[in-house]
Order: C-alpha cells, then sequence, then structure tokens
C-alpha cells in the first residue's frame, strides 16, 4: 500500500520543521512550502491525499488557495491551521469546504489525530476516476469549453486559438459566468493592478475574442451590458 501524501504550508520554519519531522516519522510523504505561489504550483504538479494549510502565508493567502484548489477538486482533504480567535478565518474555510481546522499553538497529538480522522473520512470517499477528473478540468458555458490544464478552448468541437492575453480575459469571464463584469474590474484581473492604459484596451480585445469566440457561431456567449461591461452567459 503506497503512503499516504500530505502537502504542508507554512511560513515560520520553525513549525514547518516540527511538522516534517513528525509527519515523515508517522510514515506520512511530505511535501513543502513557505508561501501560497509555491504551494499552488506543487498542488498542481501532483496529487496529495491532505494538505496542512496555513491561514496566514506570504504570495496569496491560505483561504485564498483554498479557494483556487475547490474551484475544481472536492476530494483533496484540508485541514487550516488558525491563529487563536480567528473565527472569521475559520468561518470562511468551512464554508470553502475546508475538511478541519485546528488553533495554534496546538498540541501535535491532536493534530495526528484530526489528520487521521479526516483520513478515514476521505477514504470512505470514491476516488474521481480518470474521465471524471478531466472532465473536472474544464470550464464551460453553453457549447464553449476550456481546459485550464491544456489552454485548449473548444467551441462545437472546433478548437478556438487564441492569444494569451486573448485566453486570460476568456478564462477571467469564464471564471465569473453570469456575473456582470466593469471594464476596471476586467482590467484589474486580466492586466495587472500596475496596468496603465486605458480601459479602452478591454473593448478592443472583447472584439477580438468574439471574432474567434461568438461571431463563427450561431448564438454568442459574450453580451455587452450597455453603461457597466461584460458579462458571458450560456446561450439561451
Amino acid at each position: 500500500m503506497a503512503e499516504e501524501s500530505i502537502l504542508i504550508v507554512e511560513d515560520e520554519e520553525k513549525i514547518l520543521r516540527l511538522l516534517e519531522i513528525e509527519l515523515g516519522y508517522e510514515g506520512y510523504a511530505i511535501g513543502k512550502a513557505m508561501d501560497g505561489l509555491d504551494a499552488l504550483e506543487l498542488y498542481r504538479r501532483q496529487s496529495w491525499d491532505l494538505i496542512l494549510l496555513d491561514v496566514m502565508i506570504p504570495g496569496i493567502s491560505g483561504i485564498e488557495l483554498l479557494r483556487r484548489i475547490r474551484t475544481k477538486d472536492s476530494y483533496t482533504s484540508v485541514i487550516l491551521l488558525t491563529a487563536k480567535g480567528s473565527v472569521e478565518d475559520k468561518v470562511s474555510g468551512l464554508d470553502l469546504g475546508a475538511n478541519d481546522y485546528i488553533t495554534k499553538p496546538f498540541q501535535m497529538e491532536e493534530l495526528l489525530a484530526r489528520i487521521r480522522a479526516v483520513l478515514r473520512m476521505k477514504s470512505s470517499i470514491p476516488q474521481p476516476t480518470e474521465q471524471q477528473a478531466e472532465e473536472d478540468e474544464w470550464l464551460i458555458a453553453g457549447d464553449l469549453k476550456l481546459n485550464e490544464k491544456t489552454r485548449e478552448v473548444m467551441r462545437q468541437a472546433k478548437e478556438i486559438e487564441l492569444t494569451p492575453k486573448e485566453y486570460d480575459l476568456l478564462l477571467y469571464l469564464l471564471k465569473n459566468k453570469r456575473q456582470v463584469l466593469n471594464r476596471d474590474q476586467i482590467l484589474e484581473a486580466v492586466w495587472g493592478y500596475d496596468y496603465f492604459g486605458d480601459t479602452n484596451v478591454v473593448d478592443v480585445y472583447i472584439r477580438y475574442i468574439r471574432k474567434k469566440v461568438d461571431y463563427p457561431f450561431e448564438h454568442p456567449l459574450i453580451h455587452t451590458v450597455r453603461g457597466v461591461g461584460y458579462v458571458l452567459k450560456d446561450a439561451k
């Protein structure tokens, strides 16, 4: 039987080292990261049975990392490490799909017991099949599909080629499907907070992707909300 794997995400070096030693001694295969972006990369690179996730980490927060994981993965177990009294983080984490949390400072025996309990619960849940996992990686709106892992974009089984910025814009619209987004929101999300251009660039790129995603097909998916911005929604 393969050993169970745990990804430790913790920016305090002493705690990280302690967890690595103790969990390694218990027979778990260990991965470790000290910030949210490195953790996200490790998560994407391989599968983990459990992620031990500190909420207050640099890069992206533990809560944001959990949100990104749960957008397409409900199977990997997550235990949050939270500061004493951080009720908001606990509630946010549980609402986003954390399996459990433990408050710092914690007793190692209690943490090990919680890990065993979460992993026991996980073993009783059927693991997604390879086909289901592949399907879960597609963002879908009507007959439009985008795969984040392979960066494929398809509509009616026809592959659509996008530039990197066109892809980023379509990805953002798909992740916020049915939400009306104003130009400032789109500009900040796709071009970045430090982008000094004006919002006209949003209109230009919307026009670019419409030519590829909408105009060759019968039903448009990207709609203009006059005076506000844009929304992507399933064709009726």
